[in-house]
């Protein structure tokens, strides 16, 4: 295998599979793997993906931040290793089209954040999440992961190291689905091969309305629905595949 942080492919189909490949390190975040997730979010843009699977090497999906890096490295460097991660989290956030992370075992910290940037979690019974960086005496992991499992759940996990099993995360909305080993890349293809069948703009109409309309009050939301809905008729795009319907 390739000692690239990242590893990048994309299939005939259209499917891009961004994995992690640090596994001597646990995937831990450095400056390197940062850099490499903000360029993959990129290149499946510029690629055309229709997909986006987010995975790692090894059996640790991200122990979080890399501890030894951030030991030689002054404030200054810190901080800005740091604005990197949140670039590419917000690279993977923003992706058009669908983005699934795929854990199948533990997702510290930063791991966390990769998981809760991509559109939702696909997990083994071996995942794992846990964000104990207020533990560790830094900051992190406080946006996403309140949006979705609410605050007093973040908070838990943040002021004590609570460790969320794959089926509680499922049950506190985190994780959508847990699949036995043998299942996953049977239920993968299987879930790719209906998005990647689905109209690419309608996909990426759908996500921006729900993204955005969770940070806006009803009203607001409703806006962002019927903007979505001019371009989808202005597209046309929605005739030709009712066309194909009852034939």
């Amino acid at each position: 295998m390739s000692d690239d942080p990242i590893l990048f492919e994309l299939s005939a189909e259209g499917v891009a599979t961004v994995r992690l490949n640090r596994p001597a390190a646990r995937n831990a975040l450095n400056t390197a793997l940062a850099l490499g997730l903000l360029e993959s979010a990129q290149r499946a843009v510029a690629e055309g993906a229709k997909l986006v699977l987010l995975r790692a090497a090894g059996t640790v999906f991200c122990a979080g931040a890399d501890l030894k890096e951030r030991q030689g490295m002054s404030d200054d460097q810190v901080r800005a290793r740091r604005v990197k991660a949140f670039a590419a989290y917000n690279a993977i956030e923003r992706l058009p089209m669908p983005a699934i992370a795929v854990v199948e075992g533990p997702a510290i910290g930063s791991g966390c954040e990769i998981a809760a940037a991509c559109d939702f979690v696909v997990a083994t019974p071996a995942a794992s999440f846990r964000t104990p960086e207020a533990l560790w005496g830094t900051v992190g992991a406080t946006q996403r992961l309140p949006r979705v499992l609410g605050k007093r759940l973040a908070k838990d996990m943040m002021f004590t190291g609570r460790t969320l099993s794959a089926e509680e995360a499922r049950e506190a909305g985190l994780v959508t689905r847990v699949v036995a080993p043998e299942s996953l890349e049977t239920t993968l293809a299987d879930m790719a091969a209906t998005i990647v069948k689905a109209p690419a703009s309608a996909l990426a109409l759908a996500k921006r309305c729900v993204d955005e309309g969770v940070e806006r009050d009803p009203r607001g939301a409703l806006a962002t629905e019927l903007m979505a809905i001019e371009e989808s008729l202005a597209a046309a795009e929605w005739r030709r595949t009712m066309a194909g319907f009852g034939r």
